[in-house]
């Protein structure tokens, strides 16, 4: 009895001693998103056929959330969002299936132009004042481009807003571009509340809100080191479409 008291404690300890691995290796922070710009004529044929194909064949760790991209040099088109995913998953994703690959090339992408952008980006939790899976169906996403060796740099300046960001009751979400093209932050803005949050006076003025935070005149030096280590800064408005998501 003694014996598989102390087998089973040790058993125990060893699983212990797994656990923090297993989490690590399973952790879903990957998201891949893919815009997709259909014909002006065939807009209502791309829609329904772009839903029936999430719904059939979009579960789990490819679930999609698509988006009507409003504003920016995108607009007009959709964004499609996949996951949150582990990049162990994509390495056996492939195409999911078969019957799924032939569907979208013979139901869904007959509709499209040939415009189209694919990308993996990674939940960066530290410079983020919302969870991952905490979603709104308005976000504003501005697109951050660190110069050359800069990025660093950038994720450090982030990393001061998100103090400001938490005060203020901001809802924003931090993505990193990751084998995308060249370097960037997406600053996802999740409004809980509508564009009203967008509103003067909605919130106090951000820029008090960070300068108690980080001193008289830091926000200057704030803006002084996006002049220094960002090449490029642009946003834009996406609205969730349930209707076209998976289930």
């Amino acid at each position: 009895m003694k014996n598989m008291l102390q087998l089973q404690m040790k058993n125990l300890f060893l699983l212990l001693m797994l656990i923090p691995l297993l989490s690590v290796s399973q952790t879903k922070n990957v998201i891949s998103t893919t815009r997709e710009f259909p014909k002006v004529e065939k807009q209502l044929e791309f829609e329904k056929a772009l839903a029936t194909h999430a719904q059939k064949y979009h579960t789990g760790d490819v679930k999609w959330r698509v988006f009507d991209i409003v504003t920016g040099p995108d607009a007009g088109g959709y964004q499609i969002t996949e996951g949150p995913k582990t990049w162990e998953s994509e390495d056996v994703r492939g195409d999911i299936n078969v019957e799924h690959n032939n569907d979208w090339h013979k139901s869904v992408s007959i509709y499209l132009t040939n415009r189209h952008s694919s990308a993996y980006s990674v939940y960066i939790d530290s410079l983020s004042t919302v969870a991952l899976g905490d979603y709104s169906d308005k976000v504003q996403i501005t697109h951050i481009y660190p110069k050359l060796g800069c990025s660093y740099r950038v994720a450090t300046m982030l990393k001061t807003l998100k103090a400001a960001w938490a005060v203020e009751g901001s809802t924003v979400a931090v993505y990193e571009s990751n084998g995308s093209g060249s370097a960037q932050f997406a600053i996802a803005r999740r409004y809980k509340q509508g564009l009203k949050e967008k509103e003067v006076g909605f919130r106090k003025s951000f820029v008090d809100t960070y300068e108690k935070i980080h001193g008289k005149g830091s926000w200057g030096i704030f803006n002084d080191n996006v002049k220094e280590y960002v090449s490029d800064q642009w946003s834009e408005l996406l609205f969730y479409r349930a209707d076209l998501s998976s289930k």
